[in-house]
């Protein structure tokens, strides 16, 4: 089995690369699905949450996720507060996801706050999704609507392109059109999937 950690800054095409590698034969392990399962209606996570901030709910007691993200944007304190209830729970989901594949699988995470979160050092291979940061904002106000205040804000509460480009064993450039990705995608593929049979051999 070959563990990929995959990351990159909001806007850099992080998923769009990661859906590729699904659609190619990788186990996909997606800490953003994760982390909503973890405190979907019902679960253990949830009721902490409303323990921890009150009642951050919606009318059909799902969590008022808009919410939470007001508390917790810019309040180190509160943002600690949330993680250690969430990310416990998605790495103990992620394990289980990964104990279930075969032994030749290429098992690509993708986390976003792989660098903020320290995990760097945890997988066999780090790939990083890599644009400029002018790109970056330009996505953010282009298609998802974002002020340029608010896209600087959203990149400057992460971790820096250096530091992510530090920890990287890959680095996908995603500047160009969507053709180049898919090309791009095909020869990091090759790659992986060719390690991870051998990572499986007895």
């Amino acid at each position: 089995m070959l563990r990929v950690g995959l990351t990159g800054g909001i806007g850099s095409g992080k998923s769009a690369v990661s859906a590729r590698l699904a659609e190619r034969g990788a186990v996909l392990i997606d800490s953003d699905v994760l982390a909503r399962e973890v405190v979907a209606r019902g679960t253990d996570g949830l009721a902490e949450v409303v323990e921890a901030f009150g009642e951050v709910l919606t009318p059909e007691g799902d969590l008022d996720r808009p919410a939470v993200g007001r508390i917790v944007f810019g309040d180190e304190v509160a943002r600690r507060k949330l993680e250690a209830i969430i990310h416990p729970r998605v790495r103990a989901r992620a394990a289980e996801i990964e104990a279930s594949s075969p032994a030749d699988a290429v098992v690509v995470h993708d986390i976003p706050l792989l660098v903020e979160t320290g995990q760097a050092d945890k997988f066999d291979v780090v790939l990083v999704v890599d644009v400029p940061k002018e790109l970056q904002v330009e996505r953010l106000t282009g298609a998802r609507g974002m002020t340029a205040e608010e896209a600087e804000a959203r990149i400057a509460s992460q971790a820096s392109r250096e530091d992510r480009l530090a920890v990287a064993d890959v680095v996908v450039d995603n500047s160009g059109p969507l053709g180049d990705l898919d090309r791009l995608v095909d020869e990091v593929w090759a790659k992986l999937a060719e390690q991870g049979r051998s990572e499986g051999l007895p």
